[in-house]
């Protein structure tokens, strides 16, 4: 079990991105459908000075909380697990090496540092092998040290990494041959004006938002990387009642039971007769998590306008941005 501070998870990263070569190149790992995942113990440290030394019970917690974010990453089939290097004296570069010629494209890193009786830190990077590119690196406070916290602090940790490794996976060319099966529901509209209506939607709006869904439908379909999913036959309430805004994430279920990959949701926030925005996100149906989000600035307009602006803000945070990565 590697002992250090959070500060050096910088210097570790670094070290994997600087000192590694092309050896994900030369590995001769065969291309898949799926990502090999090298999830790294991560490293443990207590500088809270308390009296009582309680390093045993703390890297007990550590090798449950590594157990679980293993669990939750292979549970989805479209990752393999590749096993982190042994060595203890192995570098940075040496231990990414080793990864990529064990068949993995990502390598997840990380440490967790006891900063007082109550409070710890976490963090981790999730870096490419390939491309030595940071996918994403966040660093969690928690609260409390016992097996419920530490608990939590994984469940949010997991939640995350899993979304970057599903934006990942839609983007590598490995599986750019096979469309992502995509649930697009019907824009929902969140009328904050003076002359909102206490119940429903205007038949107008109406006709507008449904413009809105064909537009980003389109969008999505003449990409040629999506197959979209029909979302008409399903009964689910907050399809019906136009809420899945507000559904906590229900959307991902209703997409995995229409046999969706991903699903989006979107809304206009109506702010005046000629000032609105628009935000939608991506969900991996299979896990609940994250893709993608994003929400438009204020822009002015009419309702007609509404079109435009959705696809414009899809186009540029998942087709535009990715093309550049």
């Amino acid at each position: 079990m590697r002992r250090y501070s959070l500060d050096l998870l910088t210097v570790t990263v670094l070290g994997l991105l600087l000192g590694f070569g092309s050896a994900s190149a030369d590995s001769g790992a065969p291309a898949a459908r799926t990502l090999g995942v090298t999830i790294e113990d991560f490293g443990y440290l207590d500088t809270s000075g308390e009296p009582i030394d309680q390093t045993a019970a703390h890297l007990g917690r550590l090798q449950t909380f590594m157990a679980a974010l293993r669990r939750d990453v292979e549970a989805d089939g479209h990752y393999r697990l590749v096993p982190p290097s042994t060595d203890d004296r192995a570098t940075s570069a040496e231990r990414m090496r080793a990864a990529a010629q064990g068949g993995a494209n990502v390598l997840i890193t990380g440490a967790v540092q006891k900063m007082s009786t109550l409070v710890q830190f976490a963090s981790a990077a999730v870096v490419d092998d390939d491309t030595k590119r940071i996918l994403f690196e966040r660093r969690y406070t928690f609260r409390g040290d016992n097996d419920e916290a530490w608990n939590r602090a994984e469940t949010f940790l997991s939640r995350d990494i899993r979304a970057a490794l599903a934006a990942q996976l839609a983007a590598s060319p490995a599986v750019a041959s096979t469309p992502i099966a995509l649930a697009v529901f019907d824009f929902e509209l969140e009328d904050t004006t003076a002359a909102a209506q206490a119940s429903g939607v205007a038949a107008s709006d109406a006709a507008q938002l449904a413009d809105v869904t064909n537009g980003v439908r389109e969008l999505f379909a003449q990409s040629g990387r999506f197959r979209m999913i029909e979302t008409s036959g399903t009964n689910a309430e907050a399809v019906k009642a136009h809420t899945l805004r507000d559904c906590g994430g229900c959307e991902a279920g209703i997409a995995t039971k229409l046999g969706a990959d991903q699903s989006l949701i979107g809304v206009v926030r109506r702010v005046s007769r000629t000032e609105y925005t628009i935000g939608f996100q991506v969900r991996d149906s299979r896990t609940g998590a994250i893709v993608s989000r994003a929400d438009s600035g204020l822009r002015m307009g009419a309702d007609y306008s509404w079109r435009r602006g959705a696809v414009r803000l899809v186009k540029d945070h998942l087709f535009e941005n990715r093309a550049q990565q």
